[in-house]
């Protein structure tokens, strides 16, 4: 039986005196891929922050586990050591910083990634194209060594070449390893390259929908639209 790496129980969430998540449960095995879609602002980018631990959101409810021990409490940092790392949806520019220095900071090890070696005497996210980004991200992410990886729009903005880099680098350098991931997607068109183990769908701040039949759930939503989505999968 897999382990459960990440699990979590009734989570509710509010920011600025909004609730934002409502009410969610989740868990993710050892090695498993893990896709979560939904339609701008459904809450899931706020999902990937909370459980990186941003002290921007208020937990109301519920609990976060991490290889069996409670974390909710905990901040981002300590998370970090524990091996959960975050790929951001909207990377910053440093400018006087290369990526060469950044990754030395991170790691004493070399991540090589062919797509990436000329990111390394850049400086970072500086003129980087939607494609470099991605990819910069994924190589810190990589460079962390982690044992959850969450991917938060990994697949934003770019075409479908890229789309099909950045999913090869997936495959071969996180599921090789039996790193899990949480691939957040608005677009799913990454799941065209990647076959996730269960696909979840959120909605205004819930997980509507669960399935391992991802195809048949990207066809529902190219069908319906995520408005209709409550709707649609009762059919599912």
């Amino acid at each position: 039986m897999q382990k459960i790496i990440l699990k979590i129980k009734n989570l509710r969430i509010s920011a600025e005196k909004k609730e934002i998540l409502k009410g969610v449960n989740f868990e993710i095995k050892k090695g498993e891929i893990q896709a979560l879609l939904g339609s701008n602002a459904s809450g899931k980018s706020t999902f990937a922050q909370v459980i990186m631990g941003n002290p921007k959101y208020k937990i109301t409810g519920g609990k976060i586990l991490f290889l069996g021990k409670d974390i909710t409490k905990l901040p981002p940092e300590k998370r970090a050591e524990m091996g959960i790392a975050l790929a951001w949806q909207t990377p910053p520019s440093i400018k006087g910083v290369r990526f060469s220095q950044l990754l030395e900071k991170i790691s004493k090890e070399k991540i090589e990634i062919e797509e990436g070696m000329n990111l390394l005497e850049r400086e970072i996210n500086v003129d980087f194209s939607g494609g470099e980004k991605k990819i910069s991200e994924l190589i810190q992410v990589l460079a962390l060594k982690p044992k959850l990886a969450i991917l938060d729009e990994i697949d934003s903005g770019l075409d479908i070449k890229k789309v099909e880099k950045v999913a090869k680098i997936i495959k071969e350098r996180f599921l090789k390893q039996k790193v899990s991931i949480l691939l957040i997607t608005h677009s799913g068109e990454i799941l065209n390259y990647l076959r996730p183990n269960l696909v979840s769908v959120m909605l205004d701040g819930k997980i509507v929908c669960q399935s391992k039949d991802f195809e048949k759930v990207l066809k529902t939503i190219k069908k319906y639209g995520y408005e209709k989505c409550k709707e649609c999968f009762r059919k599912i």
